[in-house]
């Protein structure tokens, strides 16, 4: 799974667990771990909902301020409304090999 430079570092830390994606599809599986620069996530749970969904809480663990944000970082792969199918990813930072 790829993060932005700036969360890279936060995500290894455990203070991100959470990803919301727009995909058409998933790309990661639950259990399998994946790098995230010179470490590795495990996924622990993967959710399809609609944007709407997205809790305060969830916004936080994504590394955002606010709703916003995170909405305009998921859009990067297209625009994202409120009723946009988008995954909900949970992970955790482990060490070892993916």
């Amino acid at each position: 799974m790829q993060f932005s430079p700036e969360l890279r570092d936060p995500v290894l830390a455990g203070e991100v667990t959470l990803s919301v994606r727009l995909w058409t599809r998933p790309k990661v599986k639950v259990g399998n771990r994946y790098r995230v620069g010179p470490g590795h996530i495990e996924v622990d749970e993967i959710e399809l909902m609609p944007f709407a969904s997205v809790t305060p809480d969830d916004v936080a663990r994504c590394g955002e301020t606010d709703r916003e944000s995170l909405r305009r970082r998921a859009a990067h792969a297209g625009p994202v409304h409120d009723d946009t199918l988008v995954y909900r990813i949970e992970f955790h930072a482990v060490d070892g090999p993916a």
